[in-house]
């Protein structure tokens, strides 16, 4: 479903026009010791998948794929740097300063680039979702419509936030349409990642759903009574049966964010009419809801808005660059479509 936003879009602009217009970097919550049998391995690529990266990373290191791990999927069109980590015992590592050590690992098919920047042993994995976040440098080009006005929702968004939305990157080309077919009784994926994947696109349809109700009904940055509360930064969460100054207070000074459910079999916390209308959120996507519930997928909670880290911009002639620093799990798309909406002008050709 397309993004509910509380302002219209005030511009029309080109997004990715190069891969050089849309770069992330990687911001490590842990960096490596220096020993131990997990190589750390921190990589730019350009026009490529997180997990064809992760693929020619086992064959460069002759280990299964099972042994290659990552902190968070990266954009395909863009220039990301991240890392990722393999275990793998053997001294004889291949040449890292080569530029072709991982192209040549790709079955002679790629159109992009890959190079590994550092290389260092740590004692354990990178598990996912182990980052402290991501750092976008992301070029608008051709800026037509009100320039005043993405002055305004660029003030607005670092002063009270955007909805939270999961990206379109979420959800792949066919994800959605997989993972209803699975949950409805077809044949499961057989690879654990994919099981994976099409089990988050279906908690993340579910969640933005939810989400456009309460930007619909304007309640996306304010409580509810029986609304459920997360710290910022945290996963932590703990019930709002009313909504009390302290709460109005804490949430105003960006210390805790209403949530909306990451679908799963048990409590949800949420009472009242919030409870209400989470169930009639899911009610629209019962199939996505009774699978993960029959999964066992345990439920969770993720805020509603998006406070971001920091948030810059500037103007070169017709161009805007920004420069956004997020927490994990959350996209730079939110703040994008909330600037040019689902224009035709907001892909690349």
């Amino acid at each position: 479903m397309t993004p509910v936003y509380p302002w219209p879009a005030p511009i029309s602009a080109r997004v990715k026009q190069a891969p050089e217009d849309f770069c992330v970097f990687e911001l490590p919550a842990t960096a490596p010791e220096g020993s131990g049998e997990h190589l750390w391995l921190e990589v730019e690529k350009r026009l490529l998948n997180t997990e064809d990266v992760a693929v020619a990373l086992a064959r460069a290191c002759q280990v299964p794929r099972a042994q290659v791990s990552y902190a968070g999927r990266k954009d395909r069109q863009a220039v990301t740097r991240q890392w990722f980590s393999v275990q793998c015992t053997t001294n004889a590592e291949p040449d890292w300063q080569s530029a072709s050590t991982l192209t040549e690992h790709m079955n002679g098919s790629v159109e992009g680039e890959v190079r590994v920047l550092r290389a260092k042993r740590h004692s354990r994995k990178l598990r996912t979702g182990h980052l402290a976040g991501n750092r976008f440098v992301i070029w608008l080009r051709g800026v037509t419509r009100n320039r005043d006005g993405a002055e305004q929702v660029l003030r607005r968004i670092c002063e009270q936030g955007v909805p939270n939305y999961f990206g379109q990157q979420r959800f792949g080309r066919r994800n959605l349409e997989q993972a209803e077919r699975w949950l409805g009784g077809g044949r499961a994926p057989r690879g654990r990642n994919q099981r994976s994947l099409l089990l988050s696109s279906a908690r993340s349809a579910i969640f933005n759903a939810v989400l456009a109700e309460r930007v619909s009904d304007g309640t996306w940055a304010s409580f509810r009574p029986g609304d459920v509360a997360t710290f910022q930064g945290s996963g932590s969460v703990f019930a709002v049966p009313e909504v009390t100054t302290d709460i109005e207070q804490r949430l105003a000074t960006g210390v805790i964010h209403p949530t909306g459910p990451l679908w799963g079999r048990g409590e949800r916390l949420t009472t009242g009419e919030v409870h209400s209308l989470e169930a009639h959120s899911a009610r629209r996507f019962e199939t996505l809801a009774s699978g993960l519930e029959a999964q066992g997928i345990k439920p969770a909670r993720r805020a509603l808005r998006l406070l971001p880290a920091s948030l810059g911009w500037e103007w070169q002639d017709n161009d805007l660059r920004l420069e956004i620093e997020l927490g994990p799990g959350e996209y730079a798309t939110s703040i994008l479509d909330a600037l040019i909406g689902e224009a035709p002008e907001a892909v690349a050709p």
